[in-house]
C-alpha cells in the first residue's frame, strides 16, 4: 500500500511516469487519494462526493502514450458532466440531479487516462469568489483554514493544495480558476476562448466568458491537461488554430527576452492592498532577472468600468436565469429561498426582466473589450497584474449583506472583489496564476496572473516554466497537508 507520504510528493506527471514503469497501479493510487481525502476533507470541504474510480481505460491510454494515465482526478460540480453521477452545481435546487451522458471534455479526460473518483464544491452555479454554498458549506483554505479557497473552482484548489489530488478540472468565467488558484497557492491557467469544448450542451458557456482546464501544483501538470482537453468538437462557433506541439513540452523551453506590461492597480474594484503591491514589485525584479523588460502600463479598457460590470451582470444574469428555470424544470422544485440563496434568487430575477437588446448591447460591449486587449499585446508580449488585489478573505465575510441586495449589486460585488480576473473573460485571452509568494503574518499565498494574447498558452507555459525553476514553490507545504497524514 502506498504511503500517503510518498503519494503526496508527486505532482500528476510524476505519478503518470510511475505508472508506465510498473511501480504502482492506478488502483493503488485511486486507494491512496481516497485515504488521502478521507484524512484531509473533513478539516477544508473541498470534495462533495468520492467513488471507486473506472479504470478500464488506463491501459489504451498508456499505449496512446498519456502521461495522466492512472492519475487521480475530481472534477467540479459545475461545467462538466460525467454520465450516472451527480452534478448539482453547488445548489439545493439541483440536489440529486444525475447527469445522462459525458460531456466532450469529459470523453476528452477518460481517453487521457484520468482516474476520476469525485466531485469538488463549488459556490452556488458557480457565482461567487469564494467556496461557501448553503447545500456543501464553506471549503476551508489548507494554508489557514479561517480564509476561504476562492471560487468559484475552491474546492478544486483547495483539494490540489492539500494534496488530494496534484490535479483537478475547473471552470473560469470571470476569475473561477484563478482567483481559487491565488488564493489556495496552486497553478491555474484559463485557455483561450474555444481552446477547449464545453459542448455538446453548450457552445459559447455564458455567452463566450467560460473556459475549463484545471488547477494542479506543478506547471507540467496542467499543461499535460491542456494537452488532453483541447481541440475543436465539430459544433463549436470558435476556430483557433491548433499548437504547433505539445504544451507540455513548451514548459521546459525558454521564453526569450520577453516584453512584459505591468498593472499595479485594475480600472474598478477594490485598490490592490499595499502587501500585493509589494509582491508584485518582486516579481517585477524577477522578472527583470530573467533578461525581460519590464515596465509599467494601463491596459485601456476600451469602456468605463461601471458599462463592463453592467454588461457584465446582463450576461450572467441571463444566463443564470435560463440555467434555474431548466434546472427547476428537471426537479420539479420550486424557485425560492427554500432552495436558493439570496444572492442566487435576486440574480435570478433580474436575470428574468433583462431584454434582448441589453444582451446585443452588452456583446457589442465585450467585443469592444476584445479589441482593445488585442491591440494591447500589439505592443507587449505578456501582461503581468495581481491575481487578486488583496489576500483571501475570511470565511463568511465574503457575502455579508448579500440578502438585501439586487442582482446588480451582487454582480459587483463579486467582480469588484477580483477586478483583475474578468476582463480577460470578456477579451477570450489565456491567462494564468502562478503561486509565486506567500504572505508572511498569515501564512496565505499570493498569486501573480500573466496574461497572454488569444491563442499563446504556449506563451504562457514557457513563462511559467523559467518561474518555476527560478523561484520553485512545490517545496511550500500548507498547514494542512496529505503528507503530514
Amino acid at each position: 500500500m502506498m504511503k500517503l507520504s510518498e503519494y503526496a510528493q508527486y505532482d500528476a506527471v510524476g505519478l503518470g511516469e510511475l505508472v508506465a514503469r510498473g511501480e504502482v497501479s492506478p488502483r493503488e493510487l485511486a486507494d491512496a487519494a481516497l485515504r488521502a481525502c478521507a484524512s484531509v476533507n473533513p478539516r477544508i470541504n473541498a470534495v462533495i462526493e468520492t467513488w471507486q474510480p473506472e479504470l478500464s481505460g488506463i491501459a489504451q491510454a498508456m499505449e496512446r502514450g498519456s502521461p495522466l494515465a492512472g492519475v487521480p482526478f475530481l472534477i467540479k460540480d459545475v461545467g462538466v458532466t460525467m454520465a450516472g453521477r451527480k452534478i448539482e452545481f453547488g445548489s439545493r435546487l439541483a440536489q440529486g440531479y444525475t447527469a445522462a451522458a459525458d460531456s466532450i471534455l469529459m470523453r476528452r479526460f477518460r481517453e487521457a487516462g484520468l482516474a476520476t473518483l469525485g466531485r469538488t464544491t463549488t459556490p452556488e452555479f458557480a457565482w461567487s469568489g469564494t467556496t461557501e454554498s448553503a447545500l456543501c458549506g464553506p471549503t476551508r483554505n489548507p494554508w489557514n483554514a479561517a480564509h476561504g479557497a476562492g471560487g468559484s473552482s475552491g474546492g478544486a484548489a483547495a483539494a490540489v493544495a492539500a494534496g488530494i489530488v496534484p490535479l483537478a478540472h475547473a471552470t473560469d468565467a470571470a476569475g473561477s480558476i484563478r482567483i481559487p488558484s491565488a488564493a489556495s497557492g496552486v497553478f491555474g491557467l484559463k485557455p483561450t476562448r474555444g481552446r477547449v469544448s464545453n459542448g455538446p450542451a453548450l457552445d459559447e458557456a455564458i455567452h463566450g466568458l467560460a473556459a475549463q482546464l484545471g488547477v494542479s501544483r506543478s506547471v507540467r501538470d496542467s499543461a499535460a491537461l491542456l494537452d488532453a482537453a483541447h481541440g475543436a468538437d465539430g459544433g463549436q462557433p470558435f476556430a483557433i488554430a491548433e499548437p504547433a506541439g505539445s504544451y507540455l513540452a513548451q514548459v521546459g523551453a525558454e521564453p526569450g527576452r520577453l516584453r512584459i506590461a505591468v498593472m499595479p492597480q485594475a480600472w474598478g474594484g477594490k485598490r490592490t492592498a499595499p502587501s500585493i503591491l509589494g509582491h508584485l514589485a518582486d516579481a517585477m525584479r524577477l522578472c527583470e532577472s530573467l533578461g525581460h523588460i519590464v515596465e509599467e502600463a494601463e491596459l485601456p479598457l476600451g469602456c468605463s468600468w461601471d458599462s463592463f460590470v453592467d454588461a457584465s451582470s446582463v450576461l450572467w444574469a441571463a444566463n443564470i436565469a435560463a440555467w434555474i428555470d431548466d434546472m427547476a424544470a428537471a426537479t420539479g422544485r420550486r424557485i425560492d429561498l427554500s432552495t436558493l440563496e439570496p444572492q442566487t434568487l435576486a440574480v435570478y430575477r433580474t436575470g428574468r426582466e433583462i431584454r434582448g437588446v441589453e444582451i446585443v448591447r452588452a456583446l457589442d460591449l465585450r467585443n469592444a473589450v476584445t479589441r482593445g486587449v488585442a491591440a494591447f499585446f500589439s505592443r507587449y508580449d505578456l501582461l503581468l497584474t495581481p491575481t487578486l488585489p488583496e489576500l483571501a478573505p475570511p470565511l463568511g465575510s465574503y457575502a455579508v449583506g448579500a440578502e438585501t441586495m439586487d442582482g446588480h449589486q451582487w454582480t459587483e460585488r463579486v467582480i469588484g472583489g477580483s477586478p483583475f480576473t474578468p476582463v480577460f473573460n470578456a477579451a477570450g485571452v489565456p491567462a494564468m496564476s502562478v503561486p509565486l509568494f506567500q504572505d508572511p503574518p498569515s501564512g496565505l499565498p499570493v498569486g501573480m496572473q500573466f496574461v497572454a494574447p488569444a491563442g499563446r498558452e504556449d506563451a504562457l507555459f514557457r513563462m511559467a516554466g523559467q518561474l518555476e525553476r527560478s523561484l520553485p514553490w512545490a517545496g511550500r507545504r500548507p498547514a494542512l497537508w496529505t503528507g503530514d497524514c
